[in-house]
């Protein structure tokens, strides 16, 4: 082999390695884009993992009867409801034929028959407003004094307030802290629930002590808002909305002797307040806040009356 031939071998060996090293290094650049991208889908699967165990974990927490909200002191209308609807107490009707007074014993009141009045009364009355709240977070100070307007029953009043300004303290004394400082949830908080929390306690400061106060902290706009702050869905929020106010009036005819904790769970468990609750939910999805009103009229009488019983064991 010649001189010239060998070096033009050597060339050709030396343009296939170069070739080969390029082929290495491109096929190198790919395999690392890839592992990059693997990276952050793992990393994305995973925030998005913690934020589901996170949401579930407040989920938990607001549906939990152990949430001092104060709920479990009111009976929503149920004690007024058994004292004014006492089986032991005939009706007379006078017959002009005979002359007699036949006795006419009315039915007995029953929990069965109160829990679907209570459930459809508190849902058409309240369940736009954790809607609104939840979809809207911002406009919380707003439907709070919509709501606000719109509350006929002094008593339902009262206990609307007094669990709204519960779950406001829980909030800040609890739950708040547990939400990532930097997270958009955080931001939102404190966007949010801090100036409405300050425009509470500047009701009755000095100037103008006597005025109205700038909101009142009422329970279904602030228990929307804050589900939707910590990661709830609109499903779950309004569904642990209703199943509270199931365990409560659950809770309130335990203690008025009208069953036992056994019969409870089997109310709670039970097909009917299950589909109650997907019925009342499919009802009042789409109602707007203006269009929120109270389906059982007597319900605001039952509520109302209850500050004037002879004798009572719930909270008015």
């Amino acid at each position: 082999m010649s001189q010239l031939q060998h070096e033009r071998a050597l060339s050709n060996d030396a343009e296939a390695i170069e070739d080969e090293i390029d082929d290495l290094e491109r096929r190198l650049a790919e395999a690392k884009e890839r592992q990059r991208q693997a990276q952050q889908q793992r990393s994305v699967v995973q925030e998005s993992n913690l934020g589901v165990i996170s949401a579930n974990h407040f989920l938990l927490l607001l549906s939990d009867s152990a949430l001092p909200l104060g709920s479990f002191a009111f009976s929503s209308g149920l004690e007024s409801y058994l004292a004014h609807n006492k089986s032991s107490s005939p009706s007379h009707s006078t017959s002009f034929v005979t002359n007699k007074l036949p006795k006419t014993k009315l039915p007995p009141p029953s929990f069965t028959s109160f829990l679907p009045l209570s459930l459809s009364s508190y849902a058409s009355t309240t369940l736009p407003y954790v809607l609104a709240a939840h979809r809207d977070p911002a406009q919380l100070a707003l439907l709070d004094d919509t709501l606000d307007a719109t509350i006929v029953c002094t008593v339902g009043r009262r206990a609307s307030v007094a669990q709204g300004r519960a779950l406001l303290s829980i909030w800040e004394r609890s739950l708040s802290s547990s939400l990532p400082p930097s997270s958009a949830s955080a931001e939102a908080a404190a966007a949010i629930l801090k100036p409405f929390s300050a425009l509470l306690r500047s009701a009755g400061a000095p100037p103008g002590w006597n005025d109205p106060p700038p909101v009142s902290a009422h329970l279904p706009p602030l228990f929307g808002a804050i589900c939707a702050l910590v990661g709830l869905s609109l499903e779950q929020t309004t569904y642990v909305y209703l199943l509270s106010h199931v365990k409560a009036l659950v809770s309130a005819a335990v203690r008025a002797g009208m069953f036992g904790p056994y019969q409870a769970q089997k109310t709670l468990a039970s097909r009917q307040v299950q589909e109650m609750i997907g019925a009342l939910m499919k009802r009042e999805w789409e109602r707007g806040v203006e269009e929120a009103g109270q389906s059982v009229p007597v319900m605001d009488l039952w509520i109302g009356r209850h500050e004037v019983l002879y004798s009572r064991i719930f909270n008015s």
